[in-house]
């Protein structure tokens, strides 16, 4: 195996497919694996720049997460890549009791020298703005920003509700101390990310960075795309000096391919990483699908009970939660009409109701029964497709962990970049050793991402980016 560049763990399936996306626009090698992978996987892979590895940790308890990151972190740190990055979502929505990114902090910084740990708090690109350690989100594809403790979906969110939106004391909830700030009116100015331009005034700016918090967990904020690539020089300089673990969204990895294009000075050194990269060559387009497209949509969301609402080309076959967790004729029934239908050719989008009371009162516990119930719900459905002799080779899922415990049920191994369909939706290429499995342009999307229109547009290969 070849030496990658960077590393991450996505704590969610879809969250993990954006950094996908990211990095493999950016003219890298990448494989995102649905778990560790196998020597034979690898072998597979061939050569990578980037390694994944798509988690579930998001809806863990601690004791669970710290258990598995600990699994993935050894396996991705013994990579030789000199940058992990611990892919949280944008929103930074976590509970101490669930999704803990302290936890995933404390257990992944312990299988790596002391050293600075950047947690990078916006992804401008989609609509999450970090100021003076703020959080800020645009909800859906509506112009509006809201302070996450105000957002009208994250500060009522069933699970992990943002109460708080500045990062530091979020964090420090969770039982990580010492959080440090650099807000972005420290920055150098934005043309100065160059090395053509004020090079004096940013590398002493790093230098004096690094030096002041290189033994810390340190926030910096993210305003506006053009602050990236400075970041970006800041952990390659970091991460020269020994491995680096880095947190935050997809803008983690925007900002480390873009000082990488940029700047060469900084960058760590070893054997098998490329000294440069190829151009970035776009992606080919979707093209309208070619057979039946299956949309199951898990996620409770508003924005994507609004892309339901606005779907012209499917058959909508809504699914009672509480009917399919508890009558298995029910969900015999269910999975036989969408199988029907498919198999005749038409689209179908099945998508999930919103119980009138809780699944289950205790913990998250009814949220792991629904995601595994739906999950093999959408597993057995593109089985019976194949059965019924309509091979699906277009499939969306709404909903984190809907996404997860579905790719895992079918037995999919990993991911490679196929399209980005919306900003923060990606479309992937499946690969497994099933041929029913194996080559499906799989779309994963979070309950907040994508316009109205997005299952109309997944039909007929619209990219809106």
């Amino acid at each position: 195996m070849t030496t990658p560049l960077v590393a991450w763990y996505g704590d969610d399936f879809t969250g993990a497919t954006d950094t996908l996306a990211v990095v493999a626009r950016a003219g890298w090698r990448s494989m995102l694996f649905m778990g560790v992978p196998t020597p034979e996987q690898l072998a597979a892979a061939g050569p990578l720049d980037a390694i994944g590895i798509a988690g579930a940790a998001r809806g863990m308890a601690p004791g669970p997460m710290a258990e598995e990151l600990r699994t993935a972190g050894r396996f991705l740190v013994g990579t030789g890549a000199r940058v992990l990055h611990y892919k949280c979502c944008s929103t930074f929505d976590s509970a101490p009791h669930v999704g803990n990114i302290a936890v995933a902090i404390q257990t992944l910084s312990g299988l790596l020298p002391p050293g600075l740990v950047p947690i990078v708090g916006g992804q401008p690109g989609i609509g999450r703005y970090c100021s003076f350690a703020q959080l800020f989100a645009r909800a859906g594809g509506s112009p509006e920003i809201y302070r996450i403790d105000r957002h009208p979906v994250m500060s009522h969110h069933p699970v992990t509700p943002m109460h708080e939106a500045d990062l530091r004391l979020h964090l420090q909830a969770q039982g990580l101390a010492g959080v440090a700030s650099l807000p972005h009116t420290a920055y150098p100015c934005a043309s100065a990310a160059t090395p053509a331009s004020a090079a004096g005034e940013v590398a002493r700016w790093l230098d004096e960075t690094l030096a002041r918090h290189g033994a810390q967990p340190l926030l910096l904020d993210v305003t506006d795309d053009t602050q990236l690539p400075l970041l970006g020089r800041l952990m390659w300089l970091a991460a020269r000096q020994a491995p680096l673990l880095a947190v935050g969204p997809s803008s983690v990895q925007q900002a480390l391919a873009l000082a990488w294009a940029a700047d060469s000075g900084d960058r760590p050194g070893h054997a098998d990483a490329r000294d440069g990269l190829p151009a970035v060559v776009p992606p080919a387009p979707l093209g309208p699908a070619q057979g039946p497209v299956l949309v199951f949509a898990g996620s409770l969301s508003p924005v994507t009970a609004r892309q339901v609402a606005h779907c012209r080309l499917f058959e909508r076959q809504p699914l009672a939660v509480q009917r399919l967790l508890h009558e298995p004729g029910y969900a015999q029934a269910s999975l036989e009409r969408a199988t029907r239908a498919l198999a005749e050719g038409r689209h179908v989008l099945v998508h999930t109701d919103r119980p009138e009371a809780p699944v289950e009162s205790a913990g998250n516990a009814g949220t792991t029964a629904v995601a595994a119930a739906t999950g093999q719900f959408v597993a057995a459905l593109i089985r019976a497709c194949a059965a019924a002799g309509r091979r699906l080779g277009r499939v969306g899922i709404a909903g984190g962990d809907t996404s997860s415990q579905a790719t895992l049920a079918l037995g999919i191994s990993g991911l490679t970049f196929r399209n980005t369909l919306a900003p923060g939706v990606t479309v992937s290429l499946t690969h497994s050793a099933d041929s029913i499995t194996g080559n499906i342009e799989w779309m994963l999307k979070g309950g907040q991402m994508g316009g109205d229109t997005l299952f109309d547009d997944w039909v007929e290969g619209r990219c809106r980016v």
